[in-house]
């Protein structure tokens, strides 16, 4: 195969592994907050679309996922991958703050309730919901 060949496939397969990633993070856009606590005390909403309230709670249990982006009210994140791993996804992040960058796993799965349920560990059974606040 010619080198230009080789780009092309190489391209075509990096295209292709984007488009996977992208369509397993479809059920995941939104708003999320940990179950139990109200939307509205974390989120509002504007023309655009929902965003963190301010003043900013740091400490809120909560993300948002927009295309390959995961936001917390401390972290801006960029999704470089999600693969499955039995019964949950594994999302490998880019995150960075005001003081540092750092990679960070992420184990996640949809609940029977349609809430999302994230895990702390591969070993972890349990897990702890989060309920979508906005699409």
């Amino acid at each position: 195969m010619s080198l230009a060949g080789f780009v092309r496939a190489a391209g075509l397969a990096l295209g292709l592994a984007a488009s996977a990633a992208e369509a397993g993070l479809s059920d995941y856009q939104g708003a999320w907050l940990l179950s139990g606590r109200g939307c509205a005390e974390v989120y509002s909403s504007s023309g655009k679309g929902t965003a963190f309230k301010t003043p900013l709670d740091i400490f809120a249990p909560a993300f948002v996922i927009s295309g390959k982006q995961l936001r917390t009210p401390m972290a801006s994140c960029r999704i470089r991958s999600i693969r499955p791993v039995g019964d949950r996804q594994r999302l490998v992040l880019d995150c960075a703050n005001g003081v540092a960058a750092n990679d960070v796993t992420v184990l996640l799965a949809t609940a029977p309730n349609g809430a999302l349920r994230r895990y702390y560990s591969d070993q972890d059974p349990t897990g702890v919901d989060y309920q979508r606040c906005a699409k």
